[in-house]
């Protein structure tokens, strides 16, 4: 897998992310836990995407 490859498949899988984000943030009662273990995935993913960008 190329670099540019890899960064879209990231890029790709933060976006996946950041709607998924906003459902659940959208429905009364979310599960914060849940919220919260993907808001550290998608940050997780920018640093990475970061660090490949920067090479």
């Amino acid at each position: 897998m190329t670099l540019e490859n890899q960064l879209e498949s990231l890029r790709k899988e933060h976006d996946d992310l950041s709607r998924q984000v906003e459902i659940v943030q959208s429905q009364p009662g979310a599960d914060t836990i849940a919220l919260t273990e993907m808001k550290k995935r998608k940050l997780h993913l920018k640093e990475k995407i970061f660090a490949l960008s920067k090479d």
